[in-house]
């Protein structure tokens, strides 16, 4: 199965890299997702991704400033990322070797979609029977 097959197309929740943390807090607390894909600055640039670790790293475990820090100083960047065309099993391998549970899913650098554990396993369950 591909990883188009079984990625999150729909709840691509974007912040922009200069937004202040807490502006990023409030947009997780109201979308209801764990992470954030951080924005390009510019076309040719990286997407990143800003998620619970990097917050609870950042502002929790090293005292920092919810209201100095932007999303851009804490946020993973470049987020790991894979093609829409690739075979889960070979997303699942990157997932487990780096120790995410996330990627992005990147076509000709845009976003299309992003790839969570939770997915590959719902849909693993899903045709388990």
């Amino acid at each position: 199965m591909l990883v188009k097959d079984i990625m999150s197309k729909n709840i691509l929740v974007i912040a922009s890299p200069m937004a202040p943390v807490r502006d990023a807090l409030r947009l997780m607390k109201s979308k209801k997702v764990k992470s954030l894909i951080v924005d390009k600055i510019r076309p040719s640039d990286a997407y990143g991704l800003l998620t619970y670790k990097n917050i609870l790293y950042s502002i929790i475990a090293n005292d920092g400033d919810v209201d100095l820090l932007r999303v851009y100083d804490i946020c993973t960047k470049p987020a790991y990322q894979v093609s829409q065309e690739l075979d889960s099993k070979y997303a699942v391998e990157l997932m487990v070797k780096s120790k995410v549970k996330r990627l992005l899913v990147i076509d000709n650098n845009d976003i299309k979609g992003i790839l969570t554990m939770t997915d590959i396993m719902e849909n693993y369950l899903k045709n388990l029977d």
